[in-house]
């Protein structure tokens, strides 16, 4: 399959809720074919939007060579425009591997070759390499989001495809998607919240609402970390100096090399983000004996009080470093700048005993053919089952103290 930014077409369908023919929908090859400030915009608009789905986040990633077709992500953006206006887009691509999604569908891919199917390539709607929840469908309503979604079932059925899937979706994109007959899938993440109506005064308030026990082993985890010799720099935004950028990702892919991987993203991905979006950065360095050991960096949305946990590298090896880099030092930023929310990103039961609660998350799916849509269908009703029972027993465990 293969697309250009001039490729218009108006989508048909036989569902009731066909596209209209007052939309044309057009597929691009390229971010950069698609205007940065229509794109911004819609997303502005949106009910939840994130600094992952902006411009120039997307830009960088194709731009950089860590999302392209090369590495099994093939930009096919997909806008909607109305009398010249852009009322409707999403990031769609064109993947031929599973890897970087973090909702796993091997299992799937593996059933349809053993029934000598082709899965792959598959139509994947999401922010590479990001499970973070979002708006995925940026429409001006509910009418648009159908049209969306009915230009994707359009695009794998004109091109033999097997499937598409829209990641960690937002609830207005989730109904939508539903009302259509996608199949939903529950995942679950770790996210902590700032306690309301009063906010957490400092880390050591925190620190006092939760179970002894609890609070008992943060305490020596840090105590562990500060007894090794190791402190901390924050750096923000533009005080994030190009020579920090070279450390960070350092030990970015020092991390990905000791578990026998390949870092996703390049170095010039990190170039680009910094230039483009430099107020959505926050780098934690620490530091021992006067020089640099490790490094985490975390996302920040300024305007929805939101931050990030995402990447994290350490050149050496000290007890429970991780823990201090990843949680407790973006926390305790969190507290006192008054952000509302920390995202420690995808699965990690280990992350409840440092204050972080289990959330749901959703994906929608729609599949082709028919005898393998009732199976998956039938598979993830089982598996919507095991989730809500494991997110109940998981808060039957809260690390807080009662009330």
């Amino acid at each position: 399959m293969t697309s250009k930014n001039a490729d218009a077409t108006n989508v048909e369908d036989k569902d009731p809720s066909r596209v209209s023919d007052d939309y044309v929908i057009r597929l691009h090859d390229d971010p950069a074919h698609v205007d940065a400030a229509r794109w911004d915009a819609l997303l502005a608009a949106s009910p939840h939007p994130t600094p992952f789905l902006s411009h120039a986040f997307l830009e960088a990633l194709h731009a950089s060579g860590s999302a392209t077709a090369d590495t099994g992500w093939q930009p096919q953006f997909l806008t909607v425009e109305r009398d010249g206006e852009l009322v409707g887009a999403c990031p769609l691509y064109l993947k031929w591997h599973s890897w970087g999604e973090f909702v796993f569908d091997w299992a799937w891919a593996d059933a349809y070759r053993r029934h000598g199917l082709a899965y792959y390539p598959k139509l994947v709607g999401a922010v590479p390499f990001t499970p973070v929840p979002g708006s995925r469908l940026l429409a001006r309503d509910d009418a648009v989001r159908a049209v969306l979604l009915a230009a994707m079932e359009h695009i794998v059925r004109g091109h033999g495809l097997s499937s598409v899937h829209l990641l960690f979706l937002d609830e207005a994109d989730r109904q939508a998607a539903q009302a259509r007959g996608w199949m939903m899938r529950r995942t679950v993440q770790f996210h902590w919240h700032n306690r309301t109506p009063e906010p957490y005064r400092d880390f050591a308030d925190f620190l006092a609402s939760l179970q002894r026990e609890k609070r008992k082993k943060i305490q020596q985890e840090r105590r562990r970390v500060a007894e090794a010799g190791v402190s901390f720099t924050c750096l923000s935004g533009p005080e994030i100096t190009a020579d920090d950028w070279d450390f960070f990702h350092a030990c970015y892919c020092a991390t990905y090399h000791a578990h026998r991987s390949t870092p996703y993203l390049t170095r010039d991905f990190f170039t680009r983000v910094a230039e483009h979006m430099p107020q959505h950065w926050l780098l934690f360095v620490a530091q021992r004996d006067g020089r640099r050991i490790a490094s985490s960096l975390v996302a920040l949305d300024p305007l929805a009080r939101r931050a990030f946990g995402r990447y994290w590298g350490a050149l050496e090896a000290v007890p429970c470093l991780h823990f201090e880099a990843c949680y407790y030092q973006p926390l305790d930023w969190c507290i006192a700048h008054g952000y509302q929310v920390f995202e420690g990103g995808a699965q990690g039961e280990h992350k409840m005993a440092r204050g972080l609660l289990p959330v749901q998350a959703w994906s929608a799916h729609w599949l082709a053919h028919p005898a393998f849509a009732d199976a998956v269908a039938e598979y993830l009703a089982h598996e919507g089952e095991h989730i809500g029972l494991y997110v109940d027993e998981l808060r039957e465990h809260s690390p807080f103290k009662a009330g």
